[in-house]
């Protein structure tokens, strides 16, 4: 039989033997097909595929991004609040010994 294949079942599995992808001829002006490059159903297809291979490792780096970002911020508070305890620690030092001072001036 020597019908043409269709998009389910080509003719063919090699993308060398197969037409190359072209724009629609009937896309409304200033539209994204414009700038679409006809290099050939192979290139276009390669071209696709490395792009979908590359988006786990893109969703990965930009997820470990967020994550170091995250634990920049909880690292942060941690010293904030460490600061913040020192800080009460200091004063209430600050208050004994004023305290005593006065104390010694009073007698």
């Amino acid at each position: 039989m020597n019908t043409a294949g269709t998009i389910d079942r080509p003719l063919t599995h090699d993308p060398q033997k197969q037409a190359p992808m072209k724009p629609s001829t009937h896309e409304p002006a200033g539209s994204a097909t414009e700038d679409f490059t006809t290099s050939g159903a192979n290139d276009s297809r390669q071209n696709r595929t490395r792009e979908m291979q590359l988006i786990p490792e893109a969703m990965a780096r930009v997820h470990m991004h967020e994550r170091l970002r995250e634990a920049e911020r909880e690292r942060q508070a941690l010293r904030l609040a460490a600061a913040r305890r020192m800080q009460r620690r200091a004063e209430r030092a600050s208050m004994r010994a004023r305290r005593a001072l006065a104390m010694a001036v009073m007698q």
